[in-house]
Formats: C-alpha cells, sequence, structure tokens
C-alpha cells in the first residue's frame, strides 16, 4: 500500500529504525561479501560511447572562490556546450587519476562517496545543442562519455514532471542525479538511503563549483513527480531511483517545448553482481516521500524558514576572522578536485582560526534550490579539538552574525571519537562539523519528502567544505554517527534536533598533496 508524502510517520520510523547505535553496530551480523560486491558503473552494453572533450586544463578560477557563488549572472553567460559539460562532470563525477597496483587498479573520483561505491549516476536531457544532437543521454565516468537513450528532445517531461518549475522551463540543458540501490547497501544495508542524499551532494557540490566559474544559471531541483522522471531515464524503480533535476543554462527561446510520447525504454545493462540482497527499507521510503501530482508538486515548493541557530547568544561569542580575498590560496577549483581525497589519518595538530573563518564563511553561503531562500535549514554544531585562537570545546555556529557561540568548553577528543562510530577519525582531527535539523518542523513542512532535502542541504554544504578544506592544503573525511549520542552531546541546545552529516577537518597525517 503506497504512503502519502503527508504520512509523516513514513520519514520518522525510516529515520528510527536505520539510526547507529552502540548496541546495533556491535550486535550486527552484516559483512561485507567481496566475492558479491558490485560493479562501481552502470554499464549499457548495447550503446554506443559519444565521446567527450578533455576536460579544460585550467579555469583560472581560485576553488574558495568558486564554492562561494551562490547566484549565476542573470545575463550574459555562455552558451552550453559539449566543452562546458565535459568540464562540469568532470569536475563533479568524473575519474580525477587512475593508480595501478598488480591486482588491479584504483580509481579516484571527483567528489566524496560513502565506501568508495559511487552508486550516483548522472544523465542529462537536452534540446539541440551546438554541437550535441537532442536526447536523453547517460554519462559513463570509465570511459569519460556519453550513451543517448532516447532520441528527440524531451525536455517537456521534466518541466511537467517539476511543476513547471521556471528555471526547468527555460533550461537547454537539465542533468538528473540518480541512484541504484544495491551499489551501495551491499555495505550499508537500510541506511544506505540517507547515503543516496549524501553522496549526490558531494557531487552537486563540484557541479556547483563548475557552474559557479561559467557564470551559469543553475538551481537544484528536489521537488518532482517521481515515476515520470524514472519512466524517462528506463529507471528500475525496485532497484534505481532519481534523486534531484539540476537545470543548467538559460535561453528564452526554450520557454516552450513540444509534447512527446514515452515509450518505455528496454536496454540491457551489465549486472551489477552475482546476486543482489533487497532492502525494502529503502524502497518504502523513497516511495513514501515521493510526489505524485503537479499540484502536490508545486505546494511542495519554496523554503521552509530560518533554522534555530542564529539569535540570541548565551556562551562566549568569537566572530570568524576569514582571510582576505588577496590572503586566500588561489588553488584552482580543479586543481583542488584532482588531488582531493578523503583523510584516513589526521594529525592531532591546530589549524588556524583563519583557515577554519575562511572555510565557513566560503562554503555556508547558500545553496540554490528549490525547497531554499538564502537561509539554510541546518543548525551547524563544531567539536573543536585544536584550532589557534579558539578554546577547545562544542560550539555553534551562527551563520548570519557570522560567529561561534561556545556552549561547552573543553576537551572533547575522546566524545568525537565516540560520537563518529568510534573511530580515531575524528578524534584526531581538528575540528568535527555536525550538521543537525529540527526534522519536526521540516517534516511538518515538507512532509516526507523534507527528509530527502535536509540530507541533500547538508551533504552538499559538506561537499564545499570538502573543496575548502583542500584548497588550504587541509585534510576532510565524511563519517557516520552515533545519532542520538550526538544530539544528546550539543543538548541542551540541541535537544529535539536529529544529526544528518558528519565531516572531520584538519592536517592528514600522510602529506601526500603535491
Amino acid at each position: 500500500m503506497s504512503v502519502n508524502n503527508q504520512d509523516q510517520q513514513a520519514a520518522w520510523e525510516y529515520h528510527n529504525r536505520t539510526k547507529h547505535t552502540y548496541q546495533s553496530v556491535h550486535t550486527s551480523r552484516h559483512y561485507l561479501d567481496w566475492d558479491n560486491q558490485p560493479r562501481p558503473f552502470k554499464v549499457y552494453t548495447e550503446l554506443e560511447p559519444i565521446s567527450l572533450p578533455e576536460p579544460s586544463a585550467s579555469m583560472g578560477v581560485p576553488a574558495l572562490s568558486a564554492i562561494a557563488v551562490t547566484a549565476s549572472k542573470s545575463v550574459g553567460h555562455p552558451a552550453v556546450t559539449k566543452q562546458i559539460l565535459a568540464d562540469t562532470l568532470f569536475l563533479s563525477a568524473g575519474i580525477t587519476r587512475r593508480r595501478f597496483h598488480a591486482g588491479g587498479q584504483i580509481l579516484f573520483r571527483a567528489a566524496a562517496c560513502t565506501g568508495a561505491l559511487y552508486h550516483i549516476d548522472l544523465y542529462l536531457v537536452c534540446g539541440d545543442l551546438a554541437d550535441l544532437e537532442a536526447g536523453v543521454y547517460h554519462f559513463a565516468p570509465d570511459d569519460f562519455a556519453l550513451r543517448r537513450l532516447r532520441v528527440g528532445d524531451y525536455r517537456d517531461v521534466v518541466v511537467q514532471a517539476s511543476g513547471r518549475e521556471p528555471a526547468i522551463s527555460a533550461a537547454p540543458v537539465i542533468l538528473v542525479t540518480a541512484t541504484t540501490f544495491w551499489r551501495n547497501s551491499w555495505k550499508y544495508q537500510a541506511r544506505a538511503y540517507r547515503h543516496c542524499y549524501w553522496d549526490s551532494g558531494t557531487i552537486l557540490a563540484g557541479l556547483l563549483a563548475a557552474t559557479g566559474v561559467y557564470g551559469l544559471p543553475v538551481k537544484i531541483v528536489a521537488g518532482f513527480e517521481d515515476r515520470p522522471i524514472n519512466n524517462l531515464l528506463g529507471l528500475d524503480t525496485e532497484r534505481e531511483a532519481a534523486l534531484t533535476l539540476i537545470p543548467l543554462g538559460r535561453d528564452e527561446k526554450n520557454l516552450l517545448h513540444s509534447s512527446v510520447i514515452l515509450e518505455p525504454l528496454r536496454l540491457t545493462t551489465l549486472p551489477l553482481s552475482e546476486r543482489e540482497v533487497d532492502y525494502p527499507a529503502i524502497r518504502a521510503m523513497h516511495g513514501a516521500s515521493s510526489l505524485e501530482s503537479f499540484g502536490e508538486v508545486v505546494s511542495w515548493r519554496g523554503p521552509c524558514g530560518k533554522a534555530g541557530s542564529s539569535g540570541r547568544f548565551v556562551g562566549r561569542r568569537f566572530p570568524l576572522r576569514p582571510l582576505p580575498d588577496e590572503g586566500m590560496a588561489q588553488d584552482t577549483i580543479e586543481s583542488v578536485i584532482k588531488r582531493r581525497g578523503s583523510s584516513r589519518q589526521f594529525a592531532q595538530e591546530a589549524i588556524g582560526f583563519e583557515q577554519l573563518s575562511t572555510m565557513m564563511v566560503r562554503a555556508t553561503r547558500g545553496v540554490p534550490a528549490d525547497f531554499l531562500d538564502r537561509i539554510p535549514i541546518y543548525d551547524l554544531y563544531l567539536i573543536i579539538n585544536a584550532v589557534d585562537g579558539l578554546p577547545s570545546g562544542s560550539y555553534v555556529f551562527h551563520r548570519e552574525e557570522s560567529a561561534l557561540e561556545l556552549l561547552k568548553e573543553g576537551d572533547f577528543r575522546r566524545e568525537a571519537g565516540h560520537l563518529g562510530l568510534g573511530q580515531e577519525i575524528p578524534a584526531d582531527a581538528s575540528v568535527n562539523l555536525f550538521f543537525l535539523v529540527d526534522l519536526e518542523r521540516v517534516l511538518e513542512r515538507f512532509g516526507n519528502r523534507g527528509y530527502r532535502a535536509v540530507q541533500l542541504e547538508s551533504a552538499i554544504t559538506a561537499g564545499k567544505f570538502y573543496l575548502a578544506a583542500y584548497a588550504q592544503r587541509l585534510g576532510a573525511s565524511g563519517l557516520t554517527f552515533f545519532d542520538d549520542d550526538v544530539t544528546d552531546f550539543f543538548s541542551p541546545h540541541a535537544a529535539g534536533k536529529s544529526v544528518m552529516f558528519l565531516l572531520a577537518l584538519g592536517k592528514s597525517l600522510k602529506r601526500t598533496q603535491k
């Protein structure tokens, strides 16, 4: 039986059921069946590749400038070309380098992904471009090529499914992120549904940086009718799902699209592994947060309102001290993405308050999305282990005031390690960022689909922090956590809030960056 998006109990049931506790982690019988590990790519066996041009060698824009762009130019932006698509796809989901060893090769990707399992695929729906014919395409990172699934202009399907979202109606190209559940649930089981949005978010952080360099209008659209988008891409909805729509560019001539008949796609792909394990909770949560009508999409769209961390200070106030533009690291966005990784060990050393301030100011300027205005939904809490100029302790970030509030002073390395699932990484890191939300408020405004939105916004912002850290020759690592223990640690300030994402920042112990 289908569940309506407004039945908020579905989101609460999924969220509570997939929480990590000390008991759930240490009594789990789940193990990694390496012989059955799914392949990290979706491979169409009968479609010819359409090669993309080599990504631009240098776009000439510092990473710390690129990630801070929140709104593209309303006039004077370039037309979308295969070169722009190549740069955007490479900087968001491309293979940045390959390391060969006796058993094969390790592929490094542009964006961080839980377990390095890379379950997110990118598709594009476009009209006729100067050097690419209208169609529906799948992006294949392994050979850096497009494969055309449908011939012709199918943008009107997306326009109608989005409730005639203006940014989509005028876009010459619409990107779509989608997931194949098994490629992540192989390791993370039912909790993998959270990772659909975590891993889309880190990809979209790179995409927003790339489009910001070009000055392309762009928007993250999370509200749409799910069924027609899944049908357009030919997704097997028992195993796959479309997650977000991203219109690229603007062309007033594209405001009217012709209607098309959507025939079923019957395309063959390689099996992911010998067998797949089904986790019905994933499918149930996605179904419960799906939108099924034009009116439902239109009423869903719009901001949630102000998050709870702004306002009166109770603890000591520490205004941020970001570096001026001329004092910032000038490493370009493409060089930073090419060398970005996920730190596996941190030195227990301090970073500068100016470095932390620069990351916070640049990464938290907002996300252009259909469920946001300039005010984020999340509240950002921190455990400061070692930052020059700040007492060690727990903090909350006041974005509008550009300041940190000290909640409790003390050495919390041990607690940080516990909250990060008992790992050494958060204990050794200089800073741990925790994205928390008032989930009750979000679900009241957006229904179950709000659960998708808050995971996504937190992850996009965390992805920007990733890039800001590596731009300053620091390290970063996304981590999982003991859900309720995080809330308890930051309470009473965080009472009633739910944690969405954890990111550790600091100096990597192995200095591999050049």
